[in-house]
């Protein structure tokens, strides 16, 4: 786990970067200030999670066990629903989106309390 922790969160930091890139300089012109908004918000949140998976990756090298391996998959479930559907959002206007993103901000902070449960059970 410890191995494909580290490579999605290197991964999802690398797409964080890009979606913040992107939404800087190519939707700045072309999205309403509001859809901006919830766009960047998507590429913050994930760059976040990229780093929260590292620290799973990191946890579950030195305490590994079920808590570390859900709040890897947790963090990775958070930034595809929370961050996807926020990204999908923005870029189709389709509001609805928006009622996926608490699924994944429940993954998020499920993962974090996973997280703990890992290095405090370890």
């Amino acid at each position: 786990m410890e191995r494909l922790f580290l490579t999605l969160g290197a991964l999802s930091g690398a797409i964080g970067v890009g979606a913040g890139a992107f939404g800087a300089h190519a939707l700045r012109a072309r999205l309403e200030p509001r859809m901006l908004e919830v766009f960047e918000t998507g590429a913050r949140y994930q760059m976040y999670h990229a780093l929260a998976l590292i620290a799973a990756a990191w946890i579950a090298g030195r305490w590994p066990g079920t808590w570390s391996t859900a709040s890897g998959w947790l963090f990775l479930a958070g930034t595809l629903f929370f961050s996807g559907s926020l990204y999908a959002m923005a870029l189709t206007g389709v509001r609805a989106l928006g009622a996926i993103t608490p699924i994944g901000g429940v993954c998020f902070i499920a993962g974090w309390l996973c997280l703990a449960l890992a290095a405090r059970t370890g």
